[in-house]
């Protein structure tokens, strides 16, 4: 399963500009960590 996860991302990730985007990317989806929250509220 954690193998899976880790292509899926990398798979998702071909957009991303940056090599720390793509770890960052690892760390929320892999270890759970909670999403930032944003200084505005959109609509």
């Amino acid at each position: 399963g954690f193998n899976n996860k880790l292509k899926l991302i990398t798979r998702r990730s071909y957009g991303f500009r940056t090599q720390t985007a793509y770890e960052t990317a690892l760390y929320h989806n892999l270890g759970s960590l909670p999403q930032l929250e944003f200084a505005h509220k959109f609509a």
